[in-house]
């Protein structure tokens, strides 16, 4: 054929093809031709909110180091003249190269772009220009992609480059454009694919991340690293083009590169720049930690707005910085310590770990069970509620301290011991299993956890009385009454209430820290652009009186020198205190201790049940542990993390606990018997003396009390006893902290283990 005719026959349906479009494009827009004359009404954001560029916000440790931010996408905005000029114009290469002399749209582009559209048969290339771009994120989003919008993005293009400077629309778009991988702009671009800021982006890594805006799904470097190398390829070669690069820069950045027209042929090798395959497929920002700042802010907290939706925006797109209490290298020591010490295991057995510094209540580490996955809809260990066997004898040590009981008043701790149940009389607690102990004092019997003890002393105490100081010593955010209860349970002392590493760290922070008692929180300061949104406010409240929490961190010492915590003393001899605690049939354990600086709670246990932590596979291969218990693996986890979050502490102790002196409570402060209601009988002596080396006479259970007892070889007296009736010291509702309890002087009484029925209350016994 002719070329002339060949060339005139081109035009003829090029002209054709043209004419069709722009018919079909009038054709579909016809309809709603007045909708587009009046559209600007019609959209919801005005021009004038255009400076509000959403912005992630960041957390912070203590210390000052970043921890994790809060994006709906990973958007940190960067001022337009901070960004290398190489690094723009990598961009306006590919994606508008006539930025800077069109205004707003490129008619050119867009008759080259209908045509190309139309002769494929489907929407393949696209005419926006920047201008474009960013009225399609700003201010179109949500509409219909149909005639309609078209004709309004051109539209808002041309009205934005009259009111709003090149430069700062370009500001926009470098902010806003999306790069993969969820991050939202240049600055998020350069951190997640190179780990650098954007200012210290190369020109080769400026292409690369030019190349990914058209698509970044498709292009993407970790799971389409092929496609990933072409499109650098096509974007190396429209640089040189441009003479943004030399034809030998290019070449040495492709090797096998013959001239840039050839950038296209998929056989030339072209390595994408270093570290931009390697970006990280998960979030790892998000932690059981963060989780429970962003919960606390938008459900528990007003601070960031009264409604929902306020304190979402502002924590989404409000570019905050909220500087927290964790300590970042404390968490890592956490971390470890659960890793190291519990077996991997297919029961699905996990740790929990929750540490607080004693002196403010700011929590330091959190590990809320195994990797945080937010997939899987992880629930917070470190806050989730459990029965908390012997470790909850702390609160009532401090209950009979406080009460005016001593740690060397003894008491009886036998097997069995059957103690009347609140509200069931008909069903009495027994307990029949475990370590039997006689007589001894309270320190001992703390040490040695002793179940029949603490459920004796949580009687003389009174139920009620221990769990009001026990709503005391662990309030805070997550402690209301009305949706958290501690119920008074005769099987109080054993652990049948259900507490957090949270609620007991932070009752324990009570008796480490002086009797003082701080809220847990987990905030220190948010600032909005330089201003101070909030402070935490510090609000102590003195629950133990000074002399108890003594008294009671010196009783809880004998737990780790010589009691069920032995094996786990922490590093150079320093001082600490705690307490174990093991469920029924082995479901849950604890440890709970303290230095003078941290109060730290760990649990052991399997999350979806309460399963019996006996015969573990793993745990027996490992350790050889058959059953698992408070001293094992919560206590080891304790003191490696313990061990290490102190290495730069000072080792510091606390003062003695004062001499005990009469009080107004209690005249006599020598040692006392604590008075064991219900299942010994007392009996006062009224008249007559004894000779103190003569044994109390003792009835045997089941046996009939006799009236009389002749001790030979000392002249014959008559003693009149007073039997004391059983029963609890005080009323089963008073909750007054200060009420005393009977104890009885041990010089002064005999003690019997009474029959049933109980025996008449005036006694005449013989003694010489």
């Amino acid at each position: 054929m002719n070329p002339h005719l060949r060339l005139s026959l081109r035009l003829l349906i090029t002209a054709v093809a043209g004419a069709l479009c722009i018919s079909a494009l009038l054709v579909a827009i016809a309809p709603q031709a007045w909708g587009i004359l009046n559209a600007h009404s019609q959209v919801p954001v005005q021009l004038s909110q255009f400076s509000g560029l959403a912005q992630r916000s960041v957390l912070y440790d203590i210390n000052g180091q970043q921890i994790g931010v809060f994006q709906i996408e990973n958007t940190q905005r960067t001022p337009v003249d901070s960004v290398p000029e190489h690094v723009i114009a990598a961009l306006l290469s590919v994606e508008d190269t006539g930025f800077f002399d069109h205004k707003g749209v490129n008619l050119r582009a867009s008759v080259r772009a209908l045509l190309s559209n139309y002769q494929a048969g489907s929407s393949r290339q696209g005419a926006s220009t920047i201008t474009q771009q960013v009225v399609k994120n700003e201010f179109l989003a949500g509409l219909d992609r149909d005639g309609r919008y078209k004709v309004l993005q051109a539209r808002y293009a041309a009205m934005l480059e009259k009111e709003v400077p090149k430069r700062e629309i370009l500001e926009r778009y470098i902010n806003t454009v999306f790069f993969g991988n969820n991050a939202y702009g240049l600055q998020a671009a350069a951190e997640v694919y190179f780990g650098t800021p954007v200012a210290g982006l190369t020109e080769l890594q400026g292409a690369f991340l030019a190349g990914l805006v058209q698509a970044p799904s498709s292009y993407d470097p970790i799971r389409r690293p092929d496609a990933a190398r072409q499109r650098y390829k096509i974007v190396l070669g429209r640089m040189v083009e441009t003479e943004l690069l030399t034809a030998d820069e290019a070449t040495a950045a492709c090797n096998g590169w013959e001239t840039p027209k050839v950038r296209t042929s998929l056989d030339a090798e072209c390595p994408i720049p270093e570290n931009a395959n390697s970006v990280p497929t998960q979030d790892i920002n998000r932690t059981y930690f963060t989780e429970e700042v962003k919960d606390y802010l938008l459900n528990r907290s007003t601070v960031l707005g009264a409604t929902y939706q306020e304190r979402y925006n502002k924590i989404f797109r409000g570019g905050l910085k909220i500087y927290t209490t964790l300590d970042k290298d404390a968490q890592a020591a956490a971390e470890v310590a659960a890793l190291e010490q519990l077996p991997v295991n297919k029961t699905g057995i996990e740790a929990a770990v929750l540490s607080i510094d004693n002196l403010t209540g700011g929590v330091r580490a959190m590990v809320g069970g195994a990797g945080f996955e937010a997939a899987n809809n992880e629930i917070n260990l470190a806050m989730r509620r459990r029965q908390t066997g012997s470790s909850v004898k702390m609160f009532i040590l401090a209950a009979a301290l406080q009460a005016g009981i001593l740690p060397d008043d003894v008491i009886d701790g036998t097997l069995p011991c059957t103690l009347p149940n609140p509200g069931k009389p008909e069903e009495p607690f027994l307990i029949s299993k475990g370590v039997s102990q006689s007589v001894a004092p309270l320190r001992t019997m703390t040490a040695l956890s002793i179940n029949c003890a603490y459920a004796r002393l949580s009687q003389v105490v009174g139920l009620e009385r221990i769990v009001s100081l026990m709503y005391k010593m662990i309030n805070s955010e997550w402690t209301n009454p009305e949706t958290f209860a501690i119920q008074p349970y005769a099987s109080l002392a054993t652990g049948a209430n259900e507490l957090s590493p949270l609620d007991m760290a932070s009752g324990v922070q009570t008796i480490a820290n002086s009797g003082v008692h701080m809220q847990p929180y987990f905030i220190e300061r948010i600032e909005d652009n330089g201003v101070e949104l909030y402070r935490h406010e510090l609000a102590p409240e003195q629950v133990l009186t000074p002399d108890v929490a003594l008294r009671a961190v010196d009783t809880l010492k004998g737990v780790i020198k010589f009691g069920t915590a032995r094996r786990t003393p922490l590093e150079n001899d320093r001082p600490a205190a705690g307490k174990t605690g093991t469920q029924d049939d082995n479901t849950n354990a604890w440890f709970v201790g303290f230095s003078k600086q941290m109060t730290t709670a760990v649990w052991v246990g399997d999350p979806k049940a309460y399963t019996p932590m006996v015969n573990i596979p793993e745990f027996v291969a490992k350790d050889g542990i058959t059953r698992v218990q408070g001293s094992m693996y919560p206590a080891r986890i304790w003191k490696q993390f313990m061990d290490a979050a102190h290495i730069n502490l000072p080792i510091e102790d606390w003062e003695a606990p004062p001499d005990a002196v009469a009080t107004e409570t209690r005249p006599d402060p020598s040692p006392m018997r604590i008075y064991l209601p219900g299942n010994e009988c007392l009996a006062k002596v009224v008249s007559g003396t004894v000779p103190p080396t003569i044994a109390p006479p003792t009835t045997k259970l089941g046996k009939p009390a006799p009236t009389t007892t002749t001790v030979p070889f000392y002249p014959t007296n008559t003693v009149v006893i007073n039997v004391v009736d059983p029963g609890t010291t005080i009323s089963p509702t008073d909750t007054n902290p200060y009420s005393p309890t009977n104890t009885i002087r041990i010089g002064e009484y005999w003690v019997y283990e009474c029959a049933a029925p109980f025996p008449a209350s005036v006694q005449t016994v013989e003694a010489g």
